[in-house]
């Protein structure tokens, strides 16, 4: 089986756990005998392209021009079983669905965010929630609002790429939706359901998980739809000291918040950005993971990471979070709504449960998320499809 993975990876400047997800997931299906033949391009390299290349980049995300001619050259070339697309923007372009289809190979995506429809792929804006370019030929309030990198030009020529590739996307040969909202998005964007999968991602296992420290760790971008101002919000209603330590790692516009919170309470730590062993460092020494994302979160890399090392979870009820934490006595921790009075509510049976919580956390991560059990599910998408190709 061999198979081509092309993704545009974001900035390593702002932590991506697509980034992640890609990387992990290219080694486990070379584990698995699977030859990967990545084809990638980086955003970081838009500052040093010729200035030939740059004069083209406004359309590149509608066509890009050396992307389609080297993965026709590729494709010629390795002959693969299938293509699996992960994120397209800017430099790769939908446009590579067509090139494979051209050359007779079937096209996998997974899809991380909403962008098939929504031009910031996140459904959201101003502080809330929103789908107003839900079901419009162009979404024209996506331009109106500047949703795309803050820019009306740059929002138009999201919007117009997203209204030129409708029929590229719904041409996909299987999707792979993370969760059920995932799923439900798509269908609801035209895709018909035969040719959905749900198939969450996966990390490889950590082994056996260090014993349990103490408090809680929030560990995200610190901007607002992460929802650093909802969790601070709920923190205060408890006295200073009574649920133990909060600790908050990540950079981002609400900096300011988090080093208020810790220079005006004992009981908040800020820790900054943190790299990767920064971050499993203070989560060894907590109890409780916090996801707290106010948007519609898809599959938050920070709880599969929780859960894999044996961390329970506190987590808004939005997006994919239910279907990670699970509910019952096997669920992987607790999900509030996204008010302040409800995770209020929830910190302090958290703190109480978390023991418990965390063997039920590990549990689900080897039942629905360790790569024994994901990899020979994504295997599987791609020999279907290349049989069905063949055919």
């Amino acid at each position: 089986m061999k198979v081509v993975v092309a993704h545009n990876r974001y900035r390593e400047a702002i932590p991506s756990g697509e980034n992640v997800i890609v990387d992990t997931e290219i080694g486990q299906l070379r584990e698995a005998g699977v030859e990967v033949v990545p084809f990638q391009r980086s955003s970081d390299s838009i500052g040093s392209l010729p200035a030939a290349r740059k004069a083209l980049l406004p359309i590149s995300p509608i066509y890009g021009v050396d992307a389609q001619r080297d993965l026709a050259d590729l494709l010629k070339a390795a002959k693969p079983d299938a293509l699996h697309l992960h994120n397209p923007y800017p430099l790769l372009s939908p446009w590579v669905i067509r090139t494979a289809h051209a050359h007779g190979v079937p096209v996998v995506q997974t899809v991380h965010n909403y962008r098939q429809v929504c031009s910031s792929g996140l459904y959201f804006r101003d502080g809330h929630n929103c789908h107003d370019c839900r079901g419009k030929v162009l979404g024209w309030p996506a331009i109106k609002n500047r949703c795309y990198r803050g820019s009306a030009a740059q929002s138009a020529i999201m919007a117009t790429t997203l209204a030129v590739h409708r029929p590229t996307w719904r041409s996909v040969d299987r999707y792979i939706a993370l969760t059920d909202k995932i799923a439900a998005h798509l269908t609801d964007y035209g895709i018909p359901s035969d040719r959905i999968v749900i198939k969450p991602n996966g990390l490889p296992d950590p082994g056996a998980p260090a014993p349990l420290g103490d408090g809680f760790l929030y560990g995200a971008r610190l901007s607002p739809e992460k929802g650093l101002g909802l969790l601070l919000d709920a923190w205060r209603r408890h006295p200073d000291g009574s649920l133990g330590t909060l600790r908050i790692a990540g950079d981002g516009e609400l900096r300011p918040l988090a080093e208020q919170a810790a220079a005006s309470r004992s009981d908040v730590l800020y820790l900054g950005p943190l790299d990767r062993a920064g971050m499993t460092a203070a989560r060894q020494a907590s109890a409780v993971v916090i996801a707290v994302p106010t948007w519609e979160d898809v599959l938050p890399t920070v709880i599969l990471e929780a859960m894999s090392t044996g961390r329970a979870v506190l987590g808004t009820a939005v997006g994919g979070i239910p279907y990670m934490v699970g509910t019952g006595p096997s669920a992987a921790g607790w999900l509030a709504e996204p008010d302040p009075a409800s995770l209020a509510a929830a910190l302090p049976l958290a703190r109480a449960g978390a023991a418990t919580a965390a063997v039920a956390a590990r549990a689900r991560y080897q039942q629905h998320f360790h790569p024994d059990v994901l990899t020979p599910r994504l295997i599987s998408i791609y020999t279907e499809m290349s049989h069905h190709a063949k055919a």
